[in-house]
């Protein structure tokens, strides 16, 4: 049976204490966290925090934020093991740049799918017989046409415009 990582009778040393060679106590901060089975976990914490330092942060904390902290500390560590120079923040930064990509790719969609509205909406609307009936000359519904759906294409621009400003990186200071 097992109880908090360890056996009964036999005490099992956490990863933490198995890698210090050290005696696990029964209130041992790091046995909770860091199950004797999943060694790799805390021997990356403790290359890049280091155990005494690790042992600070949880003592520091109340017992329900400690697996969120283990959780962070683990990822912070595990990055920084893959890139010693940015850690996590060269992952967002890569992150960042796909979003920036992403957000331009989104931007001329939507410019094109306007674009091909308003080409659509001119080959529709370029004779029309109600207007042409009413004013006389093809030349003046054009003119009429095109003077009652000047607001409506420019409200449309505006959502292009809009979009375009949301390639602007949403990390910058």
């Amino acid at each position: 049976m097992k109880e908090g990582g360890r056996k009964q009778g036999a005490m099992s040393p956490c990863a933490a204490c198995k890698l210090l060679r050290r005696r696990c106590a029964q209130d041992c901060v790091f046995a909770p966290y860091f199950p004797a089975d999943d060694p790799q976990k805390f021997a990356s914490v403790h290359k890049v925090f280091g155990a005494s330092n690790v042992n600070k942060m949880l003592q520091e904390l109340p017992e329900h934020q400690r697996s969120d902290a283990v959780s962070s500390m683990v990822y912070e560590a595990n990055a920084r093991v893959r890139d010693p120079v940015y850690g996590c923040v060269g992952a967002i930064s890569s992150l960042q740049q796909q979003v920036d990509v992403l957000q331009t790719q989104l931007a001329l969609a939507q410019a094109e799918v306007v674009h091909m509205r308003m080409r659509q909406f001119t080959s529709t609307h370029d004779v029309d017989p109600a207007l042409a009936s009413n004013s006389g000359s093809p030349s003046s519904s054009r003119q009429l046409m095109s003077n009652s759906q000047t607001k409506s294409l420019f409200s449309m621009d505006l959502v292009v415009d809009h979009a375009n400003n949301m390639g602007e990186s949403l990390w910058s200071c």
